[in-house]
Formats: C-alpha cells, sequence, structure tokens
C-alpha cells in the first residue's frame, strides 16, 4: 500500500460534472489499497472572479480581508470533492489549510510554508479517510492570520504536504498531458517529455513554463519527492520529475515568458552602493528582479536595466524613481514590450556552443536580444514581445527533438 498526495488544479474541478469525475478516480485509488490526500484548487476561474469582485466593492489594497476572501474559493472545492466521494462509497473529510496544519510566515497574498503539523490529516489517514485539503493557503503561527501562498500555490501545498507525510508520490493533475518540450498551444511541434530532472523543470518554471510552480519543485528536490504531472482527463503517464532523468539532453525545452516589463535606469553615478540601494528598496517592497545588466559608459555613469513582473510595475517604478532620484540619475525609463525566451537542459554544463547556436537562429530571423542571463542549465534572451512565439517556434526546431550529446 502506497500513500499518495494528488493535487487537482482549478480547470480539473472546473464544474460539478469534472468534480465527480475526481471523486470517482480518487475513489477507485483508495479502494485499490492506497491512502490519498488529495490537494484542491478553486473552481474554474472562482479565484479571478473573486479578486474582480474585490475592486468593484473597494478600490483599495485590503491584504488581510483579500486572504479571507480567496480562501473560499478552495473551501468550496474541498468540500464539494468530500461529498462526491462520499457518494461514491469512499469515506473523505476536507481540512482547510490551517486545519491541516499548514504553517506561514506572515505576508499576505505571498506567504511562505515555514512547516506543516499534519496531525489531522494523519488521523483522517489512519481511519481510513481521504483527506482533502484546501490548497493555496495557510496560517501564521505568529500572527493567527489566514494566509495565500500567491498564484500556483496549490502546487505548492501539495509537494509540501507529500514531504511532510513522506508520501511515495506526489501527483500533479492538470488540463495538459505533462510537461513539453515548449508550450504546444505556441509550438504545434512540441512533444511530451516522459521525465525531466528537479534542475530542469525548476529553470523551465522560472523560465515562464506554467506547468508547475517554482517553489513546489523546490520542495520536491530539497525533499525528494516524487512529483507526476498528468492530465486529469485520461489515465496514460504523464512527465515524471525527479533527481536525474534518463534523456540528459543537451536542450531538454525551450520556454517563453511574457508577463515581465524592463526598467533601465539611465546616466547614474557609477560608484558602490548604488546597484544595491535600487534593489534593496525592490526587495524592501516585496518586489522580485529577474535579470539585471549593468553597462558603464564614459564619464563615470552608468546604466542599470532589470525585469520585474507587469503586475508589480506599478509599484515598481515609483520606489526605482525615487532612489534614482536621490542618487542623480539622468531618469528612468519603462518598456512593457519585451518577452523573454529560454532554452534549458543539464547537458548544457558540458557543451559549448549552445549559447552560440541560440543568439545565431535568433540573429538570422532579425530578431534583436536586449538582455541576456544565463545558469549552467539555462540561457535566456529577452526580446521584443511582438516576436517571442516567433523566437520559441525557431529555437524548437532548432533543437528538437531533444539534442543529444555530439549533436549540437
Amino acid at each position: 500500500m502506497s500513500l499518495v498526495v494528488q493535487k487537482y488544479g482549478g480547470t480539473s474541478v472546473g464544474d460539478a460534472a469534472r468534480i465527480r469525475s475526481v471523486a470517482k478516480r480518487v475513489a477507485e485509488r483508495r479502494v485499490s489499497g492506497d491512502s490519498v490526500v488529495v490537494i484542491v484548487s478553486a473552481m474554474g476561474h472562482t479565484t479571478d472572479e473573486l479578486i474582480r469582485l474585490s475592486t468593484e466593492v473597494s478600490p483599495h489594497h485590503h491584504p488581510r480581508e483579500m486572504d479571507m476572501l480567496l480562501t473560499a474559493g478552495e473551501r468550496i472545492s474541498m468540500a464539494l470533492l468530500a461529498m462526491a466521494i462520499r457518494d461514491e462509497g469512499v469515506e473523505a473529510m476536507s481540512l482547510t489549510g490551517s486545519q491541516a496544519g499548514i504553517l506561514t510566515d506572515t505576508s499576505h497574498g505571498q506567504a511562505k510554508i515555514r512547516e506543516i503539523k499534519p496531525m489531522r490529516v494523519v488521523e483522517g489517514l489512519e481511519s481510513g479517510k481521504v483527506v482533502i485539503v484546501a490548497g493555496f493557503q495557510g496560517v501564521s503561527p505568529d500572527t493567527k492570520e489566514i494566509t495565500t501562498l500567491g498564484r500556483g500555490g496549490s502546487d505548492a501545498t501539495a509537494v509540501a504536504m507529500a514531504a511532510a507525510l513522506e508520501a511515495d508520490v506526489c501527483e500533479i493533475y492538470t488540463d495538459v498531458d505533462g510537461v513539453f518540450t515548449a508550450d504546444p498551444r505556441v509550438v504545434p511541434e512540441a512533444r511530451k517529455l516522459d521525465e525531466v530532472s528537479y534542475d530542469e523543470m525548476l529553470e523551465l518554471a522560472a523560465a515562464g513554463a506554467r506547468v508547475l510552480m517554482p517553489r513546489s519543485v523546490e520542495f520536491g528536490k530539497r525533499f525528494n519527492v516524487p512529483i507526476h504531472v498528468r492530465s486529469s482527463f485520461h489515465d496514460r503517464p504523464g512527465t515524471w520529475v525527479k533527481e536525474s532523468a534518463m534523456e540528459q539532453a543537451v536542450v531538454s525545452g525551450v520556454a517563453h515568458d511574457t508577463s515581465e516589463a524592463k526598467l533601465t535606469v539611465r546616466g547614474i553615478p557609477d560608484t558602490p552602493g548604488v546597484a544595491a540601494a535600487i534593489f534593496t528598496a525592490l526587495a524592501d517592497a516585496g518586489i522580485s528582479v529577474d535579470i539585471i545588466v549593468q553597462n558603464v559608459s564614459s564619464g563615470g555613469l552608468a546604466d542599470i536595466s532589470f525585469t520585474v513582473p507587469r503586475d508589480v510595475l506599478g509599484q515598481a517604478v515609483p520606489i526605482t524613481r525615487e532612489v534614482a532620484a536621490g542618487k542623480k540619475a539622468a531618469s528612468v525609463e519603462v518598456d512593457e514590450a519585451i518577452g523573454r525566451v529560454s532554452i534549458v537542459g543539464s547537458g548544457m554544463r558540458s557543451y559549448p556552443g549552445v549559447a552560440a547556436k541560440m543568439f545565431s537562429v535568433l540573429a538570422g530571423a532579425g530578431i534583436n536580444i536586449l538582455m541576456i542571463s544565463t545558469s549552467s542549465i539555462r540561457t535566456s534572451c529577452v526580446i521584443a514581445e511582438a516576436r517571442v512565439e516567433e523566437a520559441a517556434r525557431l529555437l524548437h526546431a532548432a533543437f528538437q527533438p531533444p539534442t543529444a550529446p555530439g549533436e549540437l
């Protein structure tokens, strides 16, 4: 008998019929002898609808009350799924994140999981029940306030719960068949990967592949939790995310992202502490910065460019302008018409020429590179947003099927 943690996304529980379908799948797994914990997201577009409703009620930001509001979506899903599983003849109980012992820090809207004390989950499992836990939420032991984990937080809930319970596997059920070599909606030739390493999946997720939340992959890697990404609409195998994959391709996948904007601080004095002042101010406001490039010009001045998520641009711009003014910079420019395209693969560590080939492919299509960022297994280029999908298709054609060692 295995202990399995399953996570179902919003599409998988999008209406009554799909909830009943999930209940049937879960009940069959329990009847087969496995112990099952289920993490659920809010139904369909419930979270978006609640956010829209909040803006109609109040134009102001209310972090605590937003968390109270948004956690209602997952509570609806968990209760309905528990009812449907019971109708399948299997005992089930639903728990909120706080009831399940998910303890977080105090940050409303973007809380981090500190610890999970799953006593009530274990009690439910020991009594033979399927335990359904509301994803995306927890409670701060310091303030006793309900918190949410940010977009995709149910993935993090699932893998963290699997780690806390020492589960045999964490199954992430979604509306796609697994992890693909590129977004199949943009690259029709993309194919499903049977396996991908934690490191590759983390880079793909951070680069824009939205199949898994990056924090969930971090949990998987830290606690060595095997993750199986699969479709909730059939029983075929999906993609296994684990410590090492069999393929070991030079390039395993292409990811793209059009959710960021670029800020450039022009003509700022090239002196120690200038960059620290900018990025400390942004960090203090909870704003994550991605790619950073600094160019030193003549006369002791520099230009600093960096990317931030567009949804925090309204906060990032005034903070950056305030610091820039204090440091006597010439100006701050904002470019929202940018995107990012990335290639990822564990084999890139050992084979030179991968980045050069990427740059050549983009140059051949007349696509200008604005910024470059690299890691040992990823190369990312910031380009014009209008060319991002074209770039993804070109790079996929150049590097897929996954480039094997010696075939670069």
